[in-house]
């Protein structure tokens, strides 16, 4: 794979590199989206992190770049099945760059590479409930819920006073001090993407 380009994103292998300029991201203020901010600073805790998150033959990772050569996100595909043709989807952003339309642009344009040039069948992706902003890339996308279930979530620690968490307590379960969040699992094939008018 080369360059990808996009209206507004570049998409490249990611690399190492890639990975050391994590560390000038903002965080999320909202704290159901700690497990997304980027807390390894030393460059050993970003080598072993960019080993583990890239080793492997049934997964592929990609830097995501705007025009202005600023790293604002990464995506990858894992657990790819080559003779079923499908994968799933993970993709984060640096908060500085959300609302901007390029999640939008990012997934559009990588789901041509990964139907077109990869010849891949389908796409799925888990997404929090909560997500409701990532949902919306999502389904503009092409993606479809297919299904849905309870996780444990990731703190269990959480004030549950908080006005974010109350503000979406209905994705939420809380069963014997132990919570638990929805998410949905979703999907995109080939036939969708092909009539798809968006891109």
């Amino acid at each position: 794979m080369g360059i990808i380009k996009g209206k507004y994103v570049v998409i490249t292998p990611f690399r190492l590199e890639d990975a050391l300029k994590m560390t000038e991201w903002g965080f999320h203020e909202n704290p159901l989206f700690s497990d997304y901010n980027f807390p390894l600073v030393s460059y050993e805790s970003i080598s072993k992190w960019y080993n583990r998150k890239t080793f492997g033959l049934n997964k592929k990772y990609f830097a995501i770049y705007n025009k202005e050569n600023k790293l604002i996100g990464y995506l990858g595909i894992k657990n790819i099945k080559r003779i079923l043709g499908q994968s799933t989807l993970g993709i984060v952003f640096d908060p500085n760059y959300i609302n901007k339309g390029y999640g939008t642009d990012a997934l559009g344009t990588f789901l041509g590479y990964y139907f077109n040039d990869l010849n891949m069948k389908c796409l799925y992706l888990e997404v929090a409930k909560f997500n409701k902003r990532a949902i919306k890339v999502y389904e503009k996308t092409g993606f479809v819920i297919i299904d849905e279930y309870l996780m444990d979530y990731h703190d269990q620690y959480i004030d549950l006073n908080n006005p974010y968490f109350q503000q979406e307590r209905s994705a939420f379960v809380i069963n014997r001090n132990k919570i638990y969040n929805y998410i949905y699992k979703m999907k995109i094939d080939k036939d969708i993407y092909d009539k798809l008018d968006v891109f």
